[in-house]
């Protein structure tokens, strides 16, 4: 008898995809919605349209979205993000930069909200989630648009990259708080690596050269075109910011890999500090149908003029998801919030999933553990009189559908504040946002 081929994890369970496209309002709500929260939650993630994809990370964008105004959750609304792609009127080319599914992340920056996807121009979205075209900057942008760009709270500047598998390999960008892209640099790499994220501080940028490098056969396959190398060198670039290509540094790290950094800053005697989720490997051979490696917190330290970063890891349970107030983006954080994901990512598994709360001033830390249910991640979301609040989809097992959770961020232990009954199932997915009304 021929071997039956597993579903892919990304394909099954609370991964798989929704069809449809939905709208319902006045949801029902247990707890109370904090009045001072009016505004739009919205979260990013793969949905192939037609029901497969090569990875987890290539299926059609879609965006979940719920209002929430004057204490009600006004509407819920699911919305394919209608790139080229989607609508078949892509070129085929793979370069081409409005040839992608902007699936990944959503950013609001200047008035406009961008669905993003790391290896195409942004996608402006409207208020009521509809598309409505890519964003060149004026035609200025020439690269991709990182799914992880930083706004520095104190300029108001945003602050990304694009990589490439052709040179220049790593551009760097900076857009005025207006949202006009002032500067553009290029920057040395010695071969194309997949860089999901980087690091902002005060006073530098920080890019990770880690050894997850572009495979031609991978990408013919149609699968995530990257695999793990033992021969590229890991590093850290360092480049102050406003300086050019040739003030970059580089500063050594161990062999690993890095999706997402929670966040950087810069101490008083210049120390560079990162908090980042660390595989101690990732995608041997090409990125496996049927797990995905685990991480855990790891902090990076660069003592000025060092040729190699100091490491230690924070926490050995498996996270991922790693956010902060972004009002602290490039400051000293003191707090961290990341989801516990266990066997791997939101991982469809039994057990109750949950979020830590890292008091890294304190070192102390707490969990909710959602019973169960599977969280994605979390973002922050400032006000009240404490540090605000923390705001997931869970999927709820035994509801069969999903909820918009609300927790207290500086009591994640206790009850939900909220939880807001949402009419459908909302598949593990991706980044999302608070966008708070004008």
């Amino acid at each position: 008898m021929p071997e039956v081929e597993a579903t892919p994890y990304w394909l099954d369970g609370n991964f798989a995809p929704v069809q449809e496209e939905i709208t319902a309002f006045t949801l029902p709500v247990e707890g109370a919605v904090p009045a001072e929260l009016s505004g739009l939650y919205a979260r990013n993630g793969a949905n192939p349209r037609d029901g497969h994809s090569g990875h987890w990370f290539l299926g059609d964008g879609m965006i979940h979205g719920v209002a929430l105004r004057g204490g009600r959750a006004e509407w819920y609304r699911n919305r394919w993000v209608r790139t080229p792609r989607f609508e078949g009127r892509a070129s085929g080319n793979p370069l081409d930069l409005r040839g992608s599914v902007a699936n990944t992340s959503v950013v609001a920056h200047a008035g406009r909200v961008f669905a993003l996807v790391e290896n195409a121009l942004p996608m402006t979205i409207g208020p009521e989630l509809e598309t409505l075209g890519y964003e060149d900057f004026g035609g200025r942008l020439t690269t991709p648009f990182t799914a992880h760009p930083k706004i520095c709270p104190e300029t108001g500047e945003l602050h990304f990259f694009g990589y490439s598998p052709m040179p220049p390999y790593l551009t760097y960008h900076v857009a005025d708080r207006a949202g006009a892209l002032v500067r553009s640099v290029a920057l040395p790499l010695p071969a194309p690596v997949m860089m999901h994220d980087f690091a902002l501080t005060r006073g530098h940028v920080v890019f990770m050269d880690l050894p997850v490098v572009f495979d031609l056969g991978l990408a013919m396959r149609g699968t995530m075109p990257f695999t793990w190398s033992d021969t590229h060198a890991p590093r850290l670039g360092v480049l102050p910011r406003g300086a050019g290509a040739e003030a970059l540094r580089w500063v050594s790290v161990e062999p690993g890999y890095v999706f997402h950094v929670g966040n950087a800053y810069e101490e008083a005697d210049g120390t560079l500090v990162l908090d980042v989720a660390w595989y101690p490997e990732l995608w041997r051979g090409g990125p496996s149908a049927s797990r995905f490696e685990s991480a855990r917190l790891r902090r990076w330290r660069i003592a000025p003029g060092a040729d190699r970063a100091q490491e230690t890891d924070l926490d050995d349970r498996a996270i991922e998801f790693p956010r902060i107030d972004e009002q602290r983006t490039g400051l000293a954080h003191g707090v961290l919030y990341a989801v516990q994901t266990g066997a791997g990512p939101d991982r469809d598994a039994p057990g109750d999933g949950a979020l830590v709360r890292y008091d890294l001033a304190r070192g102390r830390n707490t969990l909710h553990v959602f019973a169960g249910g599977i969280p994605s991640e979390f973002a922050h979301v400032p006000g009240g009189s404490g540090e605000g609040w923390l705001m997931g989809f869970v999927y709820d097992r035994i509801r069969g559908a999903s909820d918009l959770v609300i927790l207290a961020a500086s009591d994640v232990e206790a009850a939900p504040v909220a939880r807001v009954h949402l009419p459908r199932r909302v598949l593990q997915g991706f980044h999302g946002t608070w966008i708070p009304d004008a």
